[in-house]
């Protein structure tokens, strides 16, 4: 008979790559392109080398180069004030658009994109010295076609969609999976090749960084954004397998868990409910970037007169297992839920989330010493007139506190500096929705600077045209004493 066991969080990991070639790919950027050619020139002109993208304090942020509570001091715009920062941190890799595009050939098993000869040299040579790719990977690359070819792809009777980097050189094409179904055309094949890739690198990164057989992982369970399938099965997935084959994970099953933004936190909870059970011993949790979501907000980008900061794709990986006496626990007696009878208030929606489970284990607002909620940059959502999202929210948790008379309503900012965090994160919702702290909140638990982390997450169902409702879900990770 099994044992119920404490399920922990061994570790997480991010792989962000930098895709400014990618940013006329990106739904809103693609659409302005089709009806005015004049969108694509303003954008190239505004999209930066690899090396200010690397550099970018709250890039080095979410790869644990730099904690968020530096963003504090840190005058902005972090766009111009950034210092020189590292490609690698603890937490993960920020790596350049030419090895992205290498990444989409390694993991294409359908010949679905192409690569000019002299470009796969190039990216050969870049993806060489990458410490997470294997030989095999580099044979996977081929040979390339001459540009005459990939000329003859892009204007065939089902045209392919052209790949550029950043300058506006032509490198590739990608091709359509079928003549008619929509779910397969280019644009959606790329969407899902930088998902299953910028997924497969982190949980790369994360099996490496703990020393961990990839065959001993025995599930895999998908929180990305992407819609992985056909128009029989239009999001169908299951990238969570895909993603699981490309780390090397063979012994492991897995399935992906739909949820908009919320969908990582979803499957941490479902991740430690099935190690605790005895299900499985081992679990990683893993999100691809949403490409779609490239240069959402590029038209408030321009009119400030700052670059499309949207040029990012992030990937994670986290690690849920059995109690190993020193990875901070999950908690599953105080899971926050956002019932259906909740109701869509912001007001309801925290309390669902944070005064509820905190009432439940007797502890007080004041008990968490972070809460890591919708952490989205602000440099990239105020320009469009979306706010500080993180601080609204953070507001709105200190109300609460205020409410419940435990703190004084003239204490609310104090509390939302000294317990929230500055939005760092590219909006790519599924990773800005809590768990891009969760890096820094795992080394906080360990290290004795945190005890305890609440991630809340929200969603909007109402995306799908099927409900009014929102969603939301919340845990709590706290120190392994």
């Amino acid at each position: 008979m099994r044992v119920l066991r404490q399920p922990v969080i061994r570790g997480a990991r991010f792989f962000l790559a930098h895709a400014p070639g990618l940013v006329r790919h990106g739904s809103k950027p693609s659409r302005d392109i089709a009806r005015d050619a004049g969108v694509e020139d303003a954008i190239r002109g505004a999209l930066r080398p690899w090396e200010r993208a690397r550099d970018y304090a709250p890039n080095q942020v979410l790869i644990g180069a730099r904690h968020p509570d530096s963003l504090w001091d840190l005058p902005r715009p972090w766009w111009e004030t950034s210092p020189p920062g590292d490609r690698r941190g603890p937490h993960g890799e920020i790596g350049p658009e030419e090895e992205l595009y290498g990444l989409l050939k390694i993991g294409d098993q359908f010949d679905l994109v192409q690569l000019e000869a002299g470009f796969v040299e190039e990216a050969r040579d870049a993806l060489a010295a990458h410490p997470l790719v294997a030989k095999s990977d580099l044979d996977a690359l081929g040979a390339g076609l001459p540009g005459a070819a990939i000329a003859e792809r892009l204007a065939g009777p089902v045209p392919a969609a052209p790949l550029h980097l950043r300058s506006g050189r032509r490198i590739g094409c990608i091709a359509a999976g079928h003549e008619t179904d929509q779910t397969l055309a280019p644009d959606v094949l790329l969407e899902n090749l930088a998902a299953k890739m910028t997924a497969a690198m982190a949980l790369r990164a994360l099996l490496a960084g703990e020393a961990i057989d990839p065959g001993s992982v025995d599930y895999v369970i998908g929180s990305g954004e992407e819609a992985v399938g056909d128009r029989y099965q239009r999001g169908g997935g299951n990238l969570a397998k895909a993603v699981a084959e490309q780390a090397g994970c063979l012994g492991a099953t897995g399935v992906d868990v739909k949820g908009f933004c919320c969908g990582p936190v979803h499957a941490l909870a479902i991740a430690g409910s099935l190690v605790a059970a005895g299900v499985f011993s081992r679990v990683a949790v893993i999100g691809g970037c949403a490409l779609a979501k490239l240069g959402m907000k590029y038209q408030g980008h321009l009119r400030h007169g700052q670059p499309v900061l949207e040029d990012t794709l992030v990937g994670v990986a986290l690690l849920v297992e059995g109690d190993d006496r020193r990875s901070p626990r999950l908690r599953l007696d105080a899971i926050g839920r956002h019932r259906v009878a909740a109701g869509a208030s912001q007001k309801a929606i925290f309390e669902s989330l944070v005064r509820d489970p905190l009432r439940a284990l007797g502890w007080g607002f004041r008990d968490v010493d972070k809460y890591a909620t919708e952490l989205h940059n602000p440099e990239l959502t105020e320009p469009s007139g979306s706010g500080d999202v993180p601080q609204l929210n953070y507001k709105v948790i200190g109300g609460l506190a205020a409410l419940a008379r435990e703190i004084a309503p003239a204490d609310v900012p104090a509390f939302a500096r000294a317990h929230g965090l500055p939005g760092f994160s590219p909006t790519q919702g599924h990773i800005a929705s809590a768990i891009a702290f969760l890096g820094h909140a795992l080394d906080g638990l360990r290290g004795g600077r945190y005890r305890r982390a609440l991630f809340l997450a929200k969603g909007s169902l109402f995306l799908g045209r099927m409900t009014q409702m929102a969603d939301g879900i919340s845990v709590i990770v706290e120190r392994n004493e």
